[in-house]
C-alpha cells in the first residue's frame, strides 16, 4: 500500500546548532510506501506522480518525524513524579523496590506495554531504555516493541554491590546474561541490544571489566550508563576508585569508553572528561526534568554544543518527571534560559528528532522526514488547547507556531501517529 500524507511537512536539511533555523524545511506532503518515505514535496506533483496512493489529509496540522528518547528507565513507569529526593535516597526509596518486582514476567510485559502506549501517545516512537537485572524485562520490552513494530534499544541493567538482594548480578552473570540476550533480539526486527551497567557506583571493576570485554566483542552495539549527574555522586565514585583520574576514567579503564557510547546526564564534566568524550565522538544524553525534578544540576547544551559533541534528548523516565518529549524540549529551553541562552525552537525539535537520532547512531534510519527513512511520525495539532491556540494564531512564522506547543503541549497535541509506515492510533 502507498499511502499520501498531506500537512505541514516538517523536515531538516542541516543541524540548525550549525545552520540555525534555515536547516528546517517545510514541505506540502509526503508518500509512504511500505514502511519507507518515498517522496516528500508538493501536494499537487506528488498527487500526480502516485495516482493510486491512499491520501490522508491533515490540513494545516504539522507532519514531524516521531520524537526519539535517547534515555529512559521503562521499568520506572510505574514510580514518575513520587516525591523527589536526591538521586541515591530516590534510588533506595523508589526505583530499587520497584525494579525488584520485574523478578515477575508478567509484571515485566504489564509495564513494558504501558510504558510503550503512554509514550506513543505522547509522540515517541522510538526510545534507548535501561531494563533491571532481570532477563525477563529485557524480553519484555522487546516483544512489547516488536508487537507494535518500534525501534527501540534495551538491555539487561547490571550491578553487583550497592543495590538490595534481588537485584545484584555478578560480573560473570552479567557478561553471560548480556551475550545471551544479545544473542537473541540484537538486529532482529527493529530491536537492538544495549549493554548496559547502570553506573560505576553499583558495579565493581570485575563487572566493569566484563561489560567492557563484551563491548570489544560486538562494537557494532551501543553502552549506555551514567555520567556525573550529582555532586555527591561524583563523590562516591571518588572514593570507590581512587585511582581513577576523574568519573569517566571509571568507564574509559575498562574499555567503556568508545563512540558507541551513551553517557546520560553528564552535568558535571571536568574539562579531561569533556576533551575524551569529544574525541572518541560519545553521545551525551541531556535529561532537563529529570536534572530539576532531582536537583542534579544544569546542564551546559550550548558549551558542550559548541565544542562539538554529540548530543542527544531525553525524558529519564522515571526520574524525569514527563512521558513527553514537548514536556522534555520545554525543560531544556528553562535550563538553557539559566545558562544564559535561548535555545532556538528549531534547535529543540531537532534534539527531540534527528539529534536524539543521530546520538543512538540512527539518523540514518529514524528521526527526520526524508525519503529512504523509516516511516515513523507524528501529526501534531497546533492548537490543541484554547491557551495554545491563541498563542498561534497570532503566529507569523512557522516557529512562532510551533513554539507555544513546545511550551504547552501534551499528548492532546499528538493528533496522530505512525510507526514503520502504519497508522497506529
Amino acid at each position: 500500500m502507498t499511502d499520501l500524507l498531506l500537512g505541514q511537512v516538517l523536515s531538516f536539511t542541516a543541524d540548525p546548532f550549525v545552520a540555525g533555523p534555515e536547516a528546517a524545511r517545510l514541505e506540502e506532503g509526503l508518500v509512504i510506501e511500505g514502511e519507507r518515505i518515498l517522496a516528500v514535496g508538493p501536494a499537487a506533483k506528488l498527487r500526480a506522480a502516485h495516482p493510486g496512493a491512499r491520501v490522508t489529509d491533515y490540513g494545516q496540522r504539522l507532519i514531524s518525524a516521531g520524537f526519539v528518547d535517547a534515555h529512559v528507565h521503562f521499568p520506572q513507569t510505574a514510580i514518575i513524579a513520587s516525591w523527589g529526593k536526591r538521586l541515591i535516597d530516590w534510588l533506595n526509596t523508589y526505583t530499587f523496590p520497584e525494579e525488584m518486582r520485574f523478578a515477575d514476567p508478567a509484571y515485566a510485559a504489564e509495564i513494558a506495554a504501558r510504558y510503550l502506549d503512554l509514550t506513543l501517545a505522547h509522540g515517541t516512537t522510538s526510545v534507548c531504555s535501561f531494563a533491571t537485572i532481570h532477563p525477563a524485562s529485557v524480553d519484555a520490552l522487546m516483544t512489547a516493541a516488536q508487537t507494535r513494530g518500534q525501534r527501540i534499544w534495551t538491555g539487561k541493567t547490571c550491578m553487583d554491590r550497592n543495590a538490595p538482594e534481588g537485584l545484584r548480578d555478578s560480573a560473570q552473570s552479567a557478561y553471560d546474561d548480556s551475550a545471551r540476550l544479545l544473542a537473541r533480539w540484537h538486529g532482529v526486527d527493529r530491536l537492538s541490544y544495549v549493554i548496559t551497567p547502570r553506573f560505576s557506583p553499583t558495579s565493581t571493576p570485575d563487572q566493569l571489566e566484563a561489560l567492557g570485554a563484551l563491548w570489544a566483542k560486538h562494537p557494532d552495539c551501543l553502552m549506555q550508563t551514567h555520567l556525573s549527574e550529582q555532586i555527591d555522586e561524583i563523590a562516591w565514585v571518588r572514593g570507590l576508585y581512587p585511582s581513577a583520574r576523574d568519573y569517566l576514567d571509571t568507564y574509559e579503564h575498562f574499555g567503556l569508553l568508545g563512540p558507541g557510547g551513551l553517557y546520560g546526564h553528564a552535568i558535571h564534566l571536568e574539562a579531561r572528561e569533556k576533551d575524551r568524550l569529544r574525541e572518541v565522538d560519545a553521545s551525551l544524553i541531556h535529561c532537563p526534568t529529570s536534572n530539576t525534578f532531582i536537583g542534579s544540576g544544569i546542564f551546559d547544551m550550548a558549551g558542550l554544543m559548541a565544542a562539538g559533541h554529540r548530543i542527544g534528548l531525553a525524558t529519564d523516565t522515571g526520574g524525569g518527571s514527563s512521558f513527553s518529549m514537548l514536556r522534555t524540549m520545554a525543560a531544556a529551553y528553562e535550563l538553557g534560559q539559566l545558562r544564559g541562552h535561548a535555545l532556538h525552537p528549531a534547535e529543540l525539535w531537532w534534539l527531540a528528532t534527528q539529534g536524539s537520532a543521530r546520538s543512538l547512531r540512527a539518523d540514518h534510519q529514524i528521526g527526520n522526514v526524508v525519503p529512504g527513512l523509516e516511516a515513523d511520525l507524528i501529526i501534531l495539532d497546533l492548537a490543541s488547547t484554547p491557551a495554545i491556540a491563541q498563542a498561534s494564531a497570532r503566529a507569523e512564522t512557522l516557529w512562532q507556531a510551533i513554539f507555544p506547543t513546545i511550551m504547552m503541549g501534551d499528548d492532546r497535541a499528538i493528533h496522530a501517529t505512525w510507526v514503520n509506515g502504519h497508522l497506529i492510533r
